[in-house]
């Protein structure tokens, strides 16, 4: 009898069993010299292979050193906190102690210090050749846990971050200086703990996501996540000004949906904060049965002085976070388009925002006039940069459904990049076989 695993489990997504070093790595063209420093990567990575969910898992922070146009060295470690994620004892959001965690979602660096994330829980500090040192907790004055995606002020360095709880207070919103110090933890009141796990910075505000994915009371079966879609929870973003952290925090509602993420906010000429979103019409009503609703772009733009959020959608297809330095404006406010071949519309178009309903009204276009030459029409790849990166492999890294894909760059296991596009080769050890 053949055993089937789940997609988080095979592939691309198959856990490393590993932890490796290697040095002086092979490149395939060259490595621009200015480059220099470590690219690292966090993701849950099971040690028995046999997680429940794709949340799952103990992290392990991969890295790759980069000096002098040499790819000088690559390490992968665990991050070895004071609990096991690979069974049901972890389905909870919180465990009882603030240290027992996985630490598997994401890698940040603020103050001198390296933090593995994960938003259950205290960061676990680790060390520049990845290994850890323990929880972290900013000097005992952390009391609450710490969300996977704090954001840095390009400004001014601090750290804004914020941690939800299955006790009231539900939120709290903390800030440390650029010299690590937490200086601000103020409790945030909503009515109920919520799965929130992005929020935005703009130059001059925090911009919380209180949306209806809501903490169930009873233990969640075995592989899954504790949370529930809530119909009757109000989705709405708060405002709170940075210059007032301690002051009112202005809610305003926007239309049913689930963000995971956020690529970018800023203050506008107008005095609005536009914030763009990978959102989702609904989440945890039936994630059993894999991804069947897929992100996609959206602008909010949130208007303080008429007490609204005009919401609209800028691309039809799924999309993946590219983040960039937040509170600052895009150079080029548009989404990223891949299509190849015929296009049934133009992707610049706007769409109108969702009805309260959370159905997608239907846009009427011009009908397109045929080309007699060259049709249909064709838009070319853009080019790799030259000298950057293709690091391989990027197993348990990938969207769901790719597993079976080959990684940018080539096939698996061998560079494949054209000279002078700075292909990186990683140890054969971590180069998953066919699927």
């Amino acid at each position: 009898m053949t055993t089937t695993l789940p997609y988080f489990l095979a592939g691309n997504y198959a856990p490393v069993a590993e932890e490796l070093t290697a040095h002086d790595l092979p490149v395939t063209g060259a490595v621009p010299p200015e480059l220099s420093g470590w690219y690292l990567r966090n993701g849950p990575n099971p040690h028995d292979a046999a997680a429940g969910h794709w949340f799952f898992g103990d992290g392990m922070i991969h890295g790759v050193r980069l000096a002098g146009g040499r790819a000088v060295s690559y390490r992968n470690r665990w991050v070895r906190t004071s609990t096991s994620a690979d069974d049901t004892r972890a389905t909870g959001p919180y465990g009882e102690s603030l240290a027992a965690g996985p630490a598997n979602t994401h890698v940040v660096r603020h103050a001198g210090r390296l933090l593995a994330l994960v938003e259950s829980s205290y960061p676990y500090e680790i060390t520049t050749e990845l290994e850890t040192v323990g929880s972290y907790d900013f000097g005992g004055r952390l009391r609450t846990a710490m969300t996977a995606h704090p954001k840095t002020c390009p400004t001014t360095g601090e750290l804004h971050f914020f941690g939800c709880s299955r006790h009231a207070p539900f939120l709290t919103y903390h800030r440390a200086d650029a010299a690590g110090q937490l200086v601000v933890s103020r409790p945030v009141e909503v009515p109920a703990s919520t799965m929130m796990h992005d929020f935005s910075l703009t130059a001059g505000h925090v911009v919380f996501l209180d949306l209806p994915v809501v903490l169930t009371g009873t233990p969640p079966g075995p592989g899954r996540m504790p949370y529930r879609w809530d119909d009757t929870y109000q989705a709405r973003v708060g405002v709170l000004r940075r210059d007032d952290p301690h002051g009112r925090v202005r809610w305003l509602d926007v239309n049913p949906c689930y963000v995971f993420h956020t690529l970018n906010a800023y203050d506008d000429e107008h005095g609005r904060i536009v914030l763009h979103v990978l959102r989702y019409l609904r989440r945890f009503d039936d994630e059993q049965s894999g991804h069947p609703h897929a992100a996609t772009l959206w602008r909010w733009t949130v208007d303080l002085a008429a007490g609204r959020v005009h919401e609209q959608q800028l691309d039809r297809r799924a999309s993946s976070p590219h983040r960039r330095p937040q509170g600052r404006p895009p150079r080029r406010p548009r989404p990223h388009h891949h299509r190849r071949g015929r296009r049934s519309a133009r992707r610049d178009h706007p769409l109108r925002p969702a009805d309260r309903c959370g159905h997608q009204p239907r846009v009427r276009r011009r009908p397109r006039a045929r080309r007699a030459a060259s049709y249909p029409p064709t838009t070319p790849r853009r080019p790799r940069l030259a000298g950057q990166l293709c690091l391989q492999p990027s197993h348990r890294h990938q969207r769901p459904g790719r597993s079976g894909r080959r990684p940018a760059g080539g096939r698996a296991g061998g560079s494949g990049a054209p000279a002078g596009q700075g292909a990186v080769r990683l140890p054969r050890q971590l180069v998953p076989g066919p699927t």
